[in-house]
């Protein structure tokens, strides 16, 4: 079995960060922390002008929380913590100064799509179907809910929170706003990343942390907004029908 990692490397000015997990690159805590770090160094690095967002493997981009964890969690305490790792990644990404390019290969599962929707652009397969599949197990999408629906808006984010048994199709999620495009085949998408993470260097890094600040606005209390959203998902995980439900993935 391969392990999980998240790695960088800076080519021509672009930085590429790459996450994976055995489980369908689900998120456990330390994956979160990493990706955090990892995504706050790099915006701080002023070789790197543009980064890309991605995952290892081929079938799917992230199944969001991880269910192993997910079942140990024992008290609020710990539950606060574990979804406060989805928060954090997020709001690195929402004052990291650089624009990240997502490069959606597969699926999009629960905190996989509050990535992607935090991503700046986001490029995607025709394979990269999106599901918020949290009130399955009794929760919500608290968490990413707030980038979520800056992405997709309330009736879009509503729509696939409440339908949480269905994939919705990679066009449905591009002719929301979430992906800018959608390509037949992950070498067609890899090709167009490259190529528009390239342009990207060109512009002025001053104009670019500007208009990052300008795309971002209204966001100011997400610090406090998410924080309080992983509060609300670290009770229901404790709670008996949650409980229940997380039997079946043991």
């Amino acid at each position: 079995m391969t392990q999980a990692y998240v790695k960088s490397e800076i080519n021509n000015q672009i930085a590429t960060i790459e996450f994976f997990h055995p489980a369908h690159n689900s998120l456990p805590s330390d994956i979160l922390a990493k990706l955090t770090t990892t995504i706050t160094e790099i915006g701080q690095n002023e070789e790197v002008l543009v980064i890309i967002l991605k995952s290892g493997g081929d079938r799917t981009f992230c199944a969001g929380a991880s269910f192993k964890e997910l079942i140990n969690i024992q008290d609020e305490e710990t539950g606060e913590q574990f979804f406060s790792g989805f928060a954090n990644v997020i709001n690195a990404m929402r004052k990291c100064p650089k624009f990240i390019i997502g490069r959606v290969q597969g699926k999009v599962v629960g905190g996989g799509v509050g990535l992607a929707s935090a991503m700046d652009y986001c490029m995607a397969t025709n394979y990269a179907a999106i599901k918020l599949s949290e009130l399955n197990i009794g929760i919500g999408p608290f968490v990413v809910g707030p980038a979520v629906e800056r992405k997709l808006g309330v009736s879009g984010m509503s729509q696939i929170a409440i339908d949480a048994n269905s994939f919705y199709e990679a066009e449905w999620a591009r002719q929301k706003g979430l992906y800018a495009q959608v390509f037949e085949s992950t070498e067609a998408l890899d090709e167009a990343v490259e190529e528009f993470a390239q342009n990207l260097t060109n512009y002025n890094p001053e104009a670019v942390k500007h208009m990052k600040q300008m795309f971002w606005r209204g966001t100011e209390d997400w610090d406090e907004l998410l924080m309080e959203r992983a509060k609300i998902s670290g009770k229901l995980v404790l709670g008996e029908f949650t409980k229940e439900k997380l039997k079946r993935f043991k």
